[in-house]
């Protein structure tokens, strides 16, 4: 028998966000823990788990989203952190935050740029 969706989701979810994500799951038990289930199944178990794109493209993907909507800067934190971990440059984050501003204008990228840098000192990327 194969994995569930949770538990497929779960391995993924470990494997891109670490510890930063089992935080986020972990701090919705008390208020929403079916949230926290929707996220490892849905967005981990069905969404990052396809085939075709690999987790680079799929957290750069994710970061310019987030970017793109703002107001978004807890989830920008740790996706950040999870492009990090599979592979992504501190070089390619910041590229992908400018190539939104046509799109999404100089405030946006401007507070994303600004979570990227809390993200590389805690890293002592920078």
């Amino acid at each position: 028998m194969g994995k569930s969706r949770y538990e497929s989701g779960f391995e993924k979810l470990s494997e891109v966000d670490g510890e930063q994500g089992d935080k986020v799951i972990k701090s919705l038990n008390d208020i929403a823990p079916d949230l926290g289930k929707f996220i490892i199944e849905f967005a981990f178990g069905d969404i990052y788990t396809r085939p075709v794109l690999d987790l680079k493209q799929r957290e750069l993907i994710t970061i310019s989203s987030l970017a793109s909507l703002g107001g978004t800067e807890n989830q920008l934190r740790v996706h950040i952190n999870g492009a990090l971990n599979v592979g992504v440059t501190p070089d390619e984050i910041v590229e992908v935050f400018i190539q939104c501003i046509p799109y999404v204008g100089f405030p946006r990228v401007l507070n994303a740029v600004a979570v990227a840098k809390e993200v590389f000192k805690n890293r002592e990327i920078i």
